[in-house]
């Protein structure tokens, strides 16, 4: 039975994930090792002397910086890691979701839902921040001074995306029910984030599931539609 349920759950994954990881090696995922490197240097360069500040200029985003400057930084943001959580844990969990995402979802893909997700988490920040606590999904003014999630937001969607993808249902939902139980748990910024993030994730999936194939259809019928109308012109 366990079997069973880890080849109806993992089967579709694995198999494309190994088949391209055994021919290819790290060439299959360049966008992973790219992010993971890039956030092993953020990590390197904020511990050192002013280095923290440096790359506070560069990529850490807060809900209570302008909007352009939130915009400019966001891209960089998701290889910042937290100060307080060990970086090898942000290493192990980009290299592994991001690779993964990459061979399943395609790298523009991969691209587009993190970016999107942090995103949509930063903006949350900030217009919980500006109706402030007396509302449900409101903060008080202090958590416009907190750092956003790094790139915790970006793995926790993509994680959802691939499980959509894959139709690994009961992986998707444990992800989901994991950050849930962390916000009831935990109540703080971050944690909100992350449902954002899965908000997101299944909105633009659901959105890729209904219309993915929609344009290239119509794309299809209008060459066909040409390429016949220029062999009836011939005749």
């Amino acid at each position: 039975m366990v079997q069973r349920f880890a080849v109806a759950e993992w089967g579709t994954l694995f198999g494309t994930v190994w088949e391209r990881v055994r021919t290819r090696k790290f060439a299959a995922v360049p966008l992973a090792a790219s992010a993971t490197l890039l956030i092993l240097a953020f990590s390197i360069v904020q511990h050192l002397p002013h280095g923290e500040r440096l790359v506070n200029e560069v990529g850490v985003v807060r809900a209570g910086q302008p909007l352009d400057v939130s915009l400019l930084r966001t891209p960089f943001s998701l290889f910042v890691p937290a100060l307080d959580l060990p970086v090898w844990g942000a290493l192990a969990q980009v290299l592994l979701v991001f690779g993964i995402a990459e061979i399943v979802l395609g790298r523009k893909t991969t691209l587009l839902v993190a970016y999107a997700c942090t995103l949509a988490g930063t903006l949350f920040a900030r217009v919980g921040t500006h109706i402030g606590p007396d509302h449900l999904f409101g903060f008080p003014a202090s958590v416009g001074h907190l750092r956003d999630t790094g790139p915790s937001a970006a793995v926790v969607a993509l994680a959802v995306c691939v499980a959509w993808k894959t139709r690994a249902w009961t992986t998707g939902t444990a992800v989901v029910l994991v950050m849930i139980a962390e916000v009831v748990a935990i109540p703080n910024l971050a944690g909100m984030e992350h449902l954002v993030a899965i908000v997101t994730a299944v909105l633009l999936a659901a959105t890729g599931e209904v219309f993915g194939s929609y344009w290239p259809r119509v794309l299809n019928g209008v060459g066909a539609a040409n390429l016949f109308a220029g062999q009836r012109r011939t005749a």
